[in-house]
């Protein structure tokens, strides 16, 4: 066609929408279903239960999505580092124009997925505890009671019917129903154990059933009847398979059996053991019996032959003796007691006699009155000692004193101040000076002062 008009050619233009809906159709045309292999990253699972990983191997990724109604078909649980097979349909997210695997199927590569499931739960529970023997309760010896939780038509519960009864046909067996294969065993068989705890009497649990593949025994391995043996209050003994099959429940469990027939023989002894476990007993008790019949036999033998059996006026004797002893010693205590009690009445008289208010008074005056002739001879010894002192002070003054001195012919000379002159420096010639006598007092002047006294020698 010529383009002479010069118009560019026709453009075909698509919308987003669009465009993403013709892609999403072709994905889908071309790629209905699809199984992917790669390895698990960035698994999160939402509050609303749907999963949201990433599949990825050397050299690409894929986001992908595993919605709640599939996640509850997968018996083991993803997580980042597995190895895994992907089912499901491409679709294209238009929103984020991101395409992703919707997942319908998800299977371990190189590992079972109910093998994997297996080992997880087992692990996780181990963790938890629930596998400590330390936390197992021993089987009780003689019960009487005994629970079977197992389908009423298969071959276990005959099994050990038959061997109960061969064993020891009196014991009571209540058989709780239930599934114990396909969708819904494991609550069935859970709810058993429960019901038995409630019914009261059961001393031991039994679960199990025959043999079978992994997906037959698959029931005996679900969490909720794993923690429903471990929360029970009756030993629980777990009898699933034969002897090379193990389950959860076979580790939870009180005791393993290998088979349903082992577990009725470990749960119930044979009649005959018990009868000769009883006889053995019995034999025991009596040997015991005899031999304490024996040693009270004896000591009754000794006790009849002690002098108080064989001569019982003794101890008579020998109170009316003591008695006799008593009655002699009672005057003598008597009088003893009589004379002791006069003395300390007498003594007491005495005692109220001296405490007499008016003999006391007279004791106390002639007391005060001897006090009173002290105390006056006392004063007068105390006033000739002190006039005696007195004398011989007044002595010793006179004897000091300067009026004495100037008695025997001497005179004191004053300064016109009052002052005692000693020496010629303290006046000067012309002072007025006085000149105390013995008898009265002169007024003089100072005529002349010399430093030496110039004595006349004699």
């Amino acid at each position: 066609m010529s383009t002479t008009s010069g118009r560019p050619p026709e453009r075909t233009i698509w919308s987003v929408s669009e465009l993403s809906r013709r892609l999403s159709a072709a994905l889908e045309e071309r790629f209905p279903t699809v199984w992917v292999e790669g390895e698990i990253s960035n698994f999160k699972v939402y509050g609303s239960g749907h999963a949201y990983f990433t599949l990825k191997d050397e050299t690409a990724q894929l986001r992908a999505v595993l919605f709640r109604n599939r996640m509850r078909r997968i018996r083991f649980e993803p997580a980042d580092g597995l190895h895994v097979l992907a089912f499901g349909a491409i679709e294209l997210y238009p929103q984020r124009g991101e395409y992703q695997l919707v997942v319908e199927l998800l299977e371990p590569r190189g590992l079972g997925a109910l093998q994997l499931a297996f080992e997880q739960l087992k692990e996780r529970l181990g963790r938890e505890g629930l596998f400590d023997g330390a936390r197992k309760r021993a089987l009780p010896r003689f019960p009487r009671k005994i629970g079977i939780v197992t389908s009423p038509r298969g071959a276990a519960l005959h099994d050990m019917l038959r061997v109960i009864g061969r064993r020891f046909g009196e014991i009571h067996v209540v058989v709780a129903p239930a599934r114990v294969q396909g969708d819904g065993a494991a609550a069935e068989v859970a709810q058993g154990i429960r019901e038995l705890n409630a019914l009261g009497g059961v001393d031991v649990i039994v679960i199990g059933r025959g043999g079978g593949s992994l997906e037959d025994l698959w029931a005996f391995n679900d969490e909720m009847l794993a923690r429903t043996i471990a929360a029970s209050k009756i030993p629980v003994i777990s009898a699933v398979g034969h002897e090379v099959d193990f389950t959860i429940a076979d580790f939870v469990a009180d005791l393993r059996a290998a088979t349903p027939s082992q577990a009725a023989e470990l749960v119930v002894r044979e009649k005959r053991a018990v009868a000769e476990s009883v006889g053995e007993l019995r034999g025991r008790l009596v040997r015991a019996m005899a031999r304490r019949l024996d040693a009270q036999r004896h000591r009754f033998d000794a006790v009849r032959e002690r002098r108080v059996l064989t001569d019982p006026q003794r101890p008579l004797r020998e109170l009316t003796r003591r008695l006799d002893e008593a009655s002699a010693r009672l005057p003598r205590a008597a009088r003893s007691a009589l004379r002791h009690a006069a003395h300390r009445v007498e003594l007491a008289t005495r005692d109220l006699k001296a405490r007499n208010p008016v003999a006391r008074t007279r004791q106390d005056r002639r007391r005060l009155d001897d006090l009173s002739g002290r105390l006056d001879r006392a004063l007068a010894r105390g006033v000739d000692r002190c006039r005696h002192r007195l004398v011989g002070v007044v002595g010793r003054l006179d004897s000091l004193s300067p009026l004495a001195v100037l008695g025997r012919g001497y005179s004191l000379t004053l300064t016109a101040s009052g002052q005692i002159v000693r020496s010629v420096r303290q006046v000067e010639v012309g002072d007025e000076v006085g000149v105390m006598l013995h008898e009265g007092r002169l007024a003089a002047r100072v005529t002349e002062r010399k430093e030496r006294d110039e004595r006349p020698q004699v």
